[in-house]
């Protein structure tokens, strides 16, 4: 009988707080599930204070799931140019494809039916089922773990599939199953604004009465983690191809960083070339050409799993359609400098385009 008045407890104070303090946020002002899924599809890897505006232009683009899924690849890719994580847009892309051909253009209820989506997993399953049909499930987000972690005093590392369980079972047994979707809103806000990673503000938190870290005075302590994560670097050697009139641009390939974005065609190595190096290389293959090349920048451009170090090489030739495809079969585009900004780039390349014509 305690256990299930705590319960109680817990979710009035959450949800009395939650009335209270919301985020005012675009995509809580409708039901409509295609609106929920952009968001949720959106800050699966983004701030919000970043994908606001992504979401509102993305819905001024794609205001359905009809012109989602009737849209080319590329036009969704220039939508979501900036954001990153680009297999979001894809797939995003497909799961659209598949709702109109296979469900009627009627998305899915249910977080099981949802999860036979392209690109949606357990997460977004449930906060779109949710928020937007109430079905009674949880979202477990980092600002959730991180709440549950904290006011229980888990000890289980949270990145282990035993802590993910065991998260998951908490916030099951708390939650308010008459609005599912409030309490798992109610819950993420609490974690991002109150309950946040560094400087928690608890003498505000509405569960401190019976927050357990907070009492021991550990907050630092949780979330439990196992391991830390490592970044990998790679050396990008880009050659920026131009006659003055025109720019180099190819497409990249399946089963890397930045999937069907273009860049510039490039040189990967284990450390950054110099001048001469490009010279030496390009000389293999593109005999008797006339050009010039110089170093026009650098930048280290850092990924949840990877640190770019990127060296820009400026390439002034006085025919750059002719440069030979040199690196690995790529072939690469000439494209006029006044149309360079309608195809999807990577901020990295998005930002040294910007540097050098405007």
């Amino acid at each position: 009988m305690d256990k299930i008045l705590k319960m109680t407890d817990f979710e009035r104070s959450l949800i009395g707080w939650y009335h209270i303090s919301k985020r005012d946020l675009p995509w809580r002002k409708t039901s409509n599930p295609y609106h929920v899924w952009v968001s949720e599809i959106i800050l699966q890897q983004t701030q919000i204070s970043q994908g606001t505006n992504y979401y509102l232009n993305f819905l001024s683009k794609f205001p359905d799931i009809q012109r989602l899924a009737n849209a080319p690849i590329d036009e969704v890719l220039k939508v979501w140019q900036g954001l990153g994580y680009y297999s979001r847009a894809r797939n995003f892309h497909e799961a659209a494809k598949t709702v109109v051909d296979q469900y009627d253009g009627i998305i899915p209820s249910s977080k099981s039916e949802l999860q036979k989506l392209k690109g949606i997993g357990p997460y977004t399953a449930a906060a779109i089922a949710s928020i937007a049909f109430g079905e009674k499930c949880v979202v477990v987000d980092g600002n959730v773990v991180r709440l549950l972690s904290r006011y229980f005093a888990m000890d289980v590392p949270v990145d282990t599939g035993k802590g993910r369980k065991v998260i998951e079972k908490l916030a099951t047994n708390l939650l308010d199953e008459a609005k599912p979707g409030d309490f798992n809103e109610a819950m993420m806000d609490l974690g991002a604004m109150v309950c946040k990673p560094s400087n928690p503000e608890c003498n505000s938190c509405p569960l401190n009465s019976e927050c357990k870290a907070f009492h021991l005075g550990q907050q630092d302590g949780f979330p439990v983690k196992l391991s830390k994560l490592t970044r990998k670097s790679r050396y990008f050697n880009y050659l920026i191809v131009t006659d003055g009139c025109s720019m180099r641009l190819k497409k990249r390939g399946k089963g890397d960083i930045w999937e069907g974005l273009y860049d510039f065609p490039l040189i990967e190595t284990n450390s950054l070339m110099s001048t001469k190096d490009v010279k030496n290389k390009i000389a293999e293959s593109w005999i008797g050409a006339e050009y010039k090349v110089n170093i026009v920048g650098d930048a280290v451009h850092i990924l949840t799993h990877r640190n770019i170090h990127a060296r820009f090489f400026l390439l002034k030739a006085k025919n750059a359609k002719d440069f030979p495809e040199l690196f690995n079969g790529n072939k690469s585009i000439n494209v006029a400098l006044n149309e360079l900004n309608s195809y999807p780039v990577p901020k990295l390349i998005e930002n040294k385009i910007n540097d050098l014509l405007f």
